[in-house]
């Protein structure tokens, strides 16, 4: 079974939006890819499982964000709700200098991330949790350069699960659909310490739009965030 493209179409595909892969950073995705379609068999972590699927909705849609956030050497990273390892580990793959925490509240799925990172060589931090009790743990909250989510939970709650990982002067970066309304964020991404900084638009190859949403960390986040989970659905700040 063919699992990714051939390296050479592959690393045309990136190198059109000026990401050069090399054949080592290939042989890592295929084999991420590989173990991802392998773990799908037996539980669902993702309905895209064809190789220029793969390629495009997971791998370059990952990777595509770092042409516009600002990650210095050594940044750490936590992908937060990251499912299947996206953004993360695809991030962590181009630029294996971040240090990288991927957090999920599914223990089968950190199962199968710790799997993805062993099979691929990734040093990664695998950490089963929920984010809303995660942000109040003193070794994660407000100890991250960035954090990172692909999800498609409305902004105002994305912010509360996200903004208390991140230290002042950091960035949380909001991956999203074409039709979110950024604004209705805005209120929450004040009261939580930080302001929207900048909003970027952009397509992939296939043509679907993406929405990059790039909040700056101005001071603390209060105690009293994040809520508990059904607070913050029911009643987003």
């Amino acid at each position: 079974m063919t699992i990714l493209p051939e390296y050479k179409n592959f690393k045309e595909l990136f190198c059109a939006d000026g990401f050069d892969i090399s054949e080592e950073q290939y042989a890592r995705l295929h084999e991420y890819a590989r173990t991802l379609v392998e773990w799908n068999e037996k539980m669902n972590l993702t309905g895209i499982t064809d190789p220029d699927g793969i390629t495009i909705k997971h791998f370059l849609d990952s990777i595509l964000p770092l042409k516009f956030l600002k990650l210095s050497e050594g940044s750490k990273v936590i992908d937060v709700g990251t499912g299947a390892g996206f953004p993360g580990l695809p991030l962590k793959i181009y630029r294996p200098d971040i240090k990288l925490t991927l957090l999920d509240s599914l223990n089968k799925r950190v199962n199968f991330l710790s799997e993805a990172c062993n099979a691929a060589n990734i040093d990664a931090e695998c950490v089963h949790a929920r984010a809303e009790e995660c942000g109040h743990d003193h070794r994660f909250r407000e100890k991250f350069d960035a954090a990172l989510a692909r999800a498609v939970a409305a902004m105002p709650v994305l912010a509360e699960y996200c903004m208390p990982f991140v230290k002042i002067g950091g960035i949380f970066a909001a991956m999203k659909g074409p039709n979110e309304n950024y604004s209705d964020g805005e209120n929450a991404v004040k009261i939580l310490g930080g302001e929207i900084a900048d909003v970027k638009e952009y397509e992939l190859p296939n043509g679907d739009k993406r929405v990059l949403i790039i909040v700056k960390k101005l001071s603390a986040t209060s105690e009293k965030y994040p809520r508990n989970g059904g607070q913050i659905s029911k009643k987003p700040l």
